[in-house]
């Protein structure tokens, strides 16, 4: 019989992969010139990895909250995938790829 980690094991990966991404995105955010203009796309990475993170622990551990962690997480995901896609350069696209991939991921979690 698979243990929960195992059975979230996607989930739990595209958790890992989006706060890495986004992680890098606001730190890469803070360092262009139009930093003024990128503010919510920044606190949205920082909403992002902090959820994404908790999501996997969680799951991980076979919480009963996972599944309305992972749905919450997952409108966050959206609302960052949204904002990064407004520019133009790699990390922000590689943060909205990562944000729609971990949104597909934790709303199929939490059906």
């Amino acid at each position: 019989m698979k243990k929960l980690h195992e059975i979230y094991q996607s989930c739990i990966e595209a958790c890992f992969k989006c706060a890495t991404e986004c992680e890098h995105c606001a730190t890469a955010c803070l360092t262009e010139a139009d930093v003024q203009n990128r503010q919510k796309c920044i606190q949205l990475c920082l909403d992002c990895v902090q959820l994404c993170l908790s999501s996997s622990q969680l799951m991980a551990r076979g919480s009963t909250y996972s599944k309305a962690l992972c749905q919450l997480c997952a409108d966050v995901c959206d609302a960052c995938a949204t904002e990064c896609a407004r520019f133009e350069d790699d990390h922000c696209k590689r943060c909205a790829e990562a944000c729609r991939q971990c949104a597909t991921e934790c709303r199929k979690m939490a059906s």
